[in-house]
């Protein structure tokens, strides 16, 4: 992948790499390459935990790891580039301190931001291959679009619940993630994994294979992921395996590409927040019909605790599930999940403002259109963020279930 000089190999790394040595596919040329390579991996959540402890072990040369979240304890289920001792530390700072015991020879660069169209052209740039552990999908097709505009292979995952998914777009010749999904999904309408859950050992499968794909993309080797999506189901131990081809129409890898520069991706996904300069509720623009999710009313957490603080009494909906609720809560938050919002309607006084709130904004979003379309005509304002939104800016002290 690169053209650079190869570098030369240390006394102690010969032991090292010895079995990557006896590899005809790797040997001591390959191993030289992977040392002089640099790999960014964008996230050191559940995915990036894996790639860049193999990565690390395999020796590529130079890993940079963009992340600009603190580790929590809800992360050590799945994250296991961080432990107890972590919690509270930037994931970048606990990231680079293991890597460096798993292999004192590989440099580790700190990208500790958030990737936005403003820095990340010049942030991929830098590196031969990127990996994508991103959970969201605003920074999925920021990063599908850097990688074509920078032509940097894009070695893709994506974890939720049981299922996981792995494939390498923007590679010459192949597809980018933008053929596989040329617009996104409703914004609200795919659960995170925050609000679905994921299984602790799903992450470390599907970064292990996003970490060979690396690996082999860095080695110039066939048979990589390209033009393929592997999609692996735990629960019943399944992988299946779906052909993928360039679409000539794709908007950036295209034939006639029409996105030539990055875009505002927040609202090409439409998860931009709708909150006013002062965290108000924003007035809804259809207040009659189909309630759409731009017409949803947003309100920031710091919004809610001063109305609280004044006197306001407030009627707060948690539609998180029983469990959730049971570790953490918002005070004076009325109890119903999700599921159950409809049926129990007649529970809530659609004379009084209602907020309504889950763990992100979500589900609690989703509460909202379902209760629209049952009738209830009530003023409703989605929590921004929700709970976890609250714990950040209200009570640090809370616990998130």
């Amino acid at each position: 992948m690169t053209t650079r000089p190869l570098p030369e190999l240390k006394a102690d790394e010969l032991v090292r790499y010895a079995r990557h040595f006896v590899l005809p596919e790797v040997g001591a040329e390959g191993q030289r390459r992977l040392k002089g390579s640099r790999v960014l991996i964008v996230g050191a959540g559940g995915l990036g935990s894996p790639v860049a402890l193999y990565l690390a072990a395999a020796g590529v040369g130079t890993l940079g790891i963009v992340d600009f979240d603190t580790v929590d304890t809800s992360n050590l289920q799945r994250q296991i580039l961080h432990g107890t001792r972590d919690v509270g530390r930037p994931k970048t700072v606990s990231a680079r301190d293991r890597l460096r015991d798993v292999n004192p020879h590989v440099e580790v660069h700190l990208h500790e931001t958030r990737l936005t169209s403003h820095n990340a052209l010049e942030v991929v740039a830098d590196y031969d291959v990127v990996v994508d552990g991103t959970d969201n999908f605003p920074t999925r097709y920021l990063v599908n679009d850097a990688c074509v505009l920078t032509r940097r292979p894009n070695v893709y995952g994506s974890v939720f619940r049981f299922e996981g998914q792995a494939s390498v777009f923007a590679m010459p010749g192949g597809p980018c993630y933008r053929c596989l999904h040329p617009e996104p999904p409703p914004a609200g309408l795919v659960p995170s994994c925050a609000e679905g859950g994921v299984l602790g050992v799903l992450p470390g499968i599907i970064g292990s294979i996003q970490a060979t794909e690396a690996i082999k993309c860095l080695l110039g080797a066939p048979g990589t992921l390209v033009g393929r999506l592997l999609l692996f189901e735990a629960w019943s131990m399944r992988f299946q395996e779906f052909h993928l081809h360039r679409d000539p129409a794709c908007k950036v890898c295209g034939d006639a590409p029409t996105v030539r520069t990055l875009i505002d991706y927040e609202a090409f996904c439409g998860v931009r927040g709708r909150a006013g300069g002062h965290g108000h509720a924003v007035e809804s623009a259809s207040p009659r019909g189909t309630l759409t999710q731009e017409d949803v009313m947003t309100m920031e957490a710091r919004e809610l605790k001063r109305r609280m603080d004044a006197g306001e009494q407030v009627q707060l909906l948690d539609v998180r599930e029983p469990a959730e609720f049971a570790v953490s809560r918002i005070p004076g938050s009325v109890h119903i999940p999700l599921a159950a919002v409809v049926a129990r309607m007649a529970e809530l006084d659609p004379e009084r403002e209602l907020i309504v709130h889950c763990k992100m904004g979500g589900r609690s979003a989703r509460a909202i259109e379902a209760l629209h379309a049952a009738g209830y005509r009530g003023r409703m304002i989605n929590l921004t963020g929700g709970i976890t939104a609250w714990a950040q800016q209200v009570d640090p002290g809370l616990r998130i279930g």
